[in-house]
């Protein structure tokens, strides 16, 4: 089923990738809902393309972002084996329910669920605003979805409850114990949770949506299916990826989260005995 979704995916990305670039067709005023979901269906598989061809645009500050992330993961790297040391001690102390939403909200099927009641509540009642958070929402979780699976297969790392340690790399395996970097259910949770924080102008709602969108990730650190630095990697493949297709979404729709200069950032820290991910409203 996998395989047919990915083969699926690539078919309509090579589709609009032959179309030629011109400028953005509008929706008329009085359009239908067929109308609104062709361009909407337009929309989701042109951001998904846009999202993956934004490294070839990175200029100074994009580059030095992302050697902030690599340099800091590097450094999270080095405490892999204590820190799933310690998530792993943690897990009889979780209430069993806490474990069951983090499984089930990271889950793929869970995921599209949710994103397209969202999309067909804006469809059905012609809410633009609905409609472009359930695009942005669709597009970001397919676009980090299909990377992170990708990369899966690519790398090979070994999960935590294999048995073998953090450095065991084993490339296109099938062999789904070897499917550790980077996690699956912290990139689709927390692009969830990323991309409906753009609904609201609180950082304490925001706080809020982003914890929530955490809890998946942390949830596969307590089950040894994941180490630390595959949880920070997939919530920063979901950063870039809705800020991606967000700014590309800002050219097919009046609706804009972005009217604004943002106010906050995203900081690893470390110090002798902490380390940690600080956002700044």
């Amino acid at each position: 089923m996998k395989r047919i979704l990915i083969l699926y995916i690539f078919a309509n990305l090579g589709i609009y990738a032959g179309v030629n670039a011109q400028q953005n067709y509008q929706l008329p005023d009085n359009a239908t809902r067929w109308q609104m979901l062709k361009y909407d269906t337009g929309s989701i598989f042109k951001g998904i393309l846009y999202s993956y061809s934004r490294p070839f645009h990175w200029e100074q500050k994009q580059w030095l972002e992302f050697g902030g992330v690599v340099a800091g993961t590097s450094v999270l790297y080095i405490f892999d084996d204590q820190t799933s040391k310690y998530f792993r001690d943690q897990s009889n102390d979780i209430p069993q329910p806490v474990k069951d939403y983090g499984w089930y909200y990271g889950s793929p099927q869970n995921n599209y669920m949710l994103t397209g009641a969202v999309y067909l509540t804006g469809l059905t009642l012609k809410n633009e605003k609905l409609r472009r958070t359930g695009v942005l929402l669709i597009a970001s979780a397919s676009a980090a979805g299909l990377l992170q699976q990708t990369s899966k297969y690519i790398f090979g790392r070994a999960r935590p409850r294999s048995g073998d340690d953090k450095n065991t790399f084993y490339p296109f395996t099938t062999d789904k114990d070897y499917h550790s970097f980077p996690s699956g259910h912290a990139i689709l949770a927390f692009t969830n949770a990323y991309a409906i924080a753009k609904q609201f102008k609180s950082p304490w709602i925001k706080g809020g949506l982003y914890t929530i969108g955490l809890v998946p990730g942390v949830s596969r650190l307590w089950e040894g299916a994941h180490w630390l630095t595959d949880v920070v990697v997939g919530v920063a493949i979901s950063i870039a990826t809705v800020e991606a297709i967000d700014k590309y979404l800002d050219s097919r729709y009046d609706e804009k989260y972005n009217q604004k200069n943002k106010q906050y950032s995203w900081n690893l820290s470390f110090s002798p005995g902490r380390l940690g991910v600080t956002v700044v409203f």
